[in-house]
């Protein structure tokens, strides 16, 4: 961007934050539409975010509950997306593309697991005094 006026800059930035932004909602909607575990995800998310609210005694502990739901949405978009490119490959089975899959699916189910953990504790320090 050498020589590039500050206007121009300005307006270089603004565009590629326009466009990045419309890919990211592209993005999402696909995961939405294609993705029935990214729908359930989603739904269980909106149940749980207004009773974060109500549960969470400290702001650290609303970031925590919002945040461990908002990973588990983030990790199955990458799943999804691995899965994606692995189907694109070819429909044939293969041993990498296998693993490829599995290891995505068992990201998902780590950030599931850390998502009970932490509702669980909090929800425990809560309660439990």
């Amino acid at each position: 961007m050498e020589g590039a006026t500050p206007a121009r800059r300005g307006g270089l930035v603004k565009r590629r934050l326009f466009d990045a932004s419309r890919y990211s909602l592209q993005g999402l909607r696909a995961c939405f539409r294609h993705e029935e575990a990214f729908r359930t995800e989603l739904g269980i998310a909106l149940v749980l975010t207004p009773l974060a609210f109500l549960v969470a005694r400290t702001a650290l502990d609303l970031v925590l509950l919002l945040g461990v739901m908002v990973l588990v949405l983030i990790v199955e978009l990458l799943n999804s997306a691995v899965e994606s490119v692995v189907d694109l490959h070819g429909s044939e089975r293969h041993e990498l593309a296998g693993r490829a899959k599995d290891q995505g699916s068992a990201a998902v189910m780590l950030s599931m697991a850390l998502c009970v953990l932490v509702w669980g504790g909090i929800l425990w320090a809560r309660f439990a005094t």
